[in-house]
């Protein structure tokens, strides 16, 4: 089983590494869903460590509805991974309609020649999901990162798998809410990957200034955690 580690930082990323997992989708910002690493990010991860590297391009928080201008940026993104030596990029538009936008996807498709192309978490809010991978497979996506629309991928795992046995060369990678409790679920299910973060919180650092900036701080992915997970799965095999 492949485990891919969404990854919010170097450190996350070389934890991932360090604990056994083969693919780190490399982001910043999860609060809000995730959004593009920074250059400098991308290249010292792809520079320093081994682990497989997919990068998350999504230009800002809120819908997956993209003006010419926001889709530019993207493609410059996707470029750069290109540039750098990632092995995929993770992205995904819908039209204003919740619907996966063809065109625009058909673009970023393009001009990720050479990467692997996973269609990720916007597929969540498509409003057909049936119709929604039937446009993927035609566009020639790798994969689909999903929690089955729900909030959590154990939550989603029926329409999860449904979607599998519907696929054809298409992966569909679960993920969202999956940890030590539930992933041999998806392992017996019959998924070959899956992706989850293994947040750890870091404690923020305070002190008597009367403006604060360390709300919100997101932790790291911890490597125990994943390494625990992935001797489960391997018990289980």
């Amino acid at each position: 089983m492949i485990i891919e580690i969404c990854a919010n930082s170097f450190a996350s990323a070389k934890a991932a590494q360090d604990a056994g997992a083969h693919r780190v989708e490399l982001c910043t910002q999860l609060s809000v869903g995730g959004l593009t690493p920074s250059y400098g990010c991308i290249e010292k991860v792809v520079k320093e460590l081994d682990i497989a590297v997919h990068v998350l391009v999504r230009p800002r928080a809120g819908n997956f509805s993209y003006t010419h201008q926001e889709l530019d940026i993207i493609k410059r993104d996707i470029a750069f991974c290109q540039s750098i030596g990632c092995q995929g990029v993770v992205a995904g538009v819908l039209d204003s309609y919740n619907q996966v936008n063809i065109q625009a996807t058909q673009e970023l498709v393009e001009a990720s020649k050479n990467l692997e192309f996973t269609f990720h978490r916007a597929f969540d809010v498509a409003v057909d999901p049936y119709k929604a991978i039937e446009d993927l497979e035609a566009l020639g996506v790798t994969r689909i990162l999903s929690s089955g629309q729900q909030p959590r991928a154990i939550d989603g795992i029926q329409l999860l798998k449904q979607l599998k046995n519907k696929a054809k060369k298409l992966q569909i990678m679960p993920g969202s809410g999956i940890n030590k409790t539930n992933v041999i679920s998806f392992k017996e299910a019959g998924f070959k990957m899956v992706h989850f973060s293994a947040l750890k919180n870091t404690p923020a650092i305070t002190g008597d200034a009367a403006v604060s900036f360390s709300q919100g701080v997101e932790g790291s992915s911890d490597q125990q955690t994943i390494a625990e997970i992935i001797a489960l799965i391997a018990q289980h095999s």
